[in-house]
């Protein structure tokens, strides 16, 4: 079991049920063998923030303990122009919980974009690989790599993938997922 805790990237904002990112990394690990059942626990909107005041209580919910958890947040920290620093010790504290009860994590890194200044980009965009290195945990560096600037891969909104954004981001997602979790076990 794995559970899949992030923003609105992972809860599948403007896509059908069944279309989400979550569900095309389980359809994914399932055509390779891998009988895996992914929890989806995406919330649209979710700042870093937000994501740190449920986690505990998504791990408590569990039927059992996941086998990983993949955390995608930093998303909507960026767009609203949260301090690099914020977004850091939040992601620490839910890696902190996580190293706590034991569970395996893999990161989805977040970037910010180019017209935010030199400054923000650098500090917000070594969050993610800075912290898989400390705690030791997967990392697939930009979860909108190759699909974000293209709009036949994006909704109308140049924010969220379409369902073949999400297509495009879960075939290079799942070897990293199947990699951790032969980790993991």
């Amino acid at each position: 079991m794995i559970l899949a805790f992030g923003d609105s990237l992972y809860a599948g904002y403007g896509l059908d049920r069944g279309q989400s990112l979550p569900d095309a990394v389980q359809e994914r690990l399932r055509r390779d063998g891998i009988n895996a059942t992914i929890v989806n626990a995406g919330v649209s909107g979710d700042t870093s923030a937000a994501g740190r005041q449920r986690f505990a209580f998504a791990l408590d919910n569990m039927a059992r303990k996941p086998d990983l958890v993949l955390i995608g947040l930093g998303g909507n920290d960026v767009l609203r122009q949260i301090s690099p620093a914020e977004t850091r010790a939040n992601m620490t504290a839910m890696l902190d919980e996580a190293k706590r009860r034991s569970i395996p994590v893999m990161l989805t890194g977040m970037m910010a974009p180019p017209n935010l200044g030199p400054d923000f980009a650098s500090q917000f965009n070594a969050i993610w690989p800075d912290l898989a290195k400390r705690y030791d945990v997967a990392l697939y560096p930009f979860i909108l790599d190759g699909v974000i600037g293209n709009a036949q891969l994006m909704q109308v909104d140049h924010v969220h993938p379409n369902p073949g954004g999400v297509a495009k981001i879960a075939a290079k997602v799942t070897p990293v997922v199947e990699t951790a979790l032969g980790k993991a076990s």
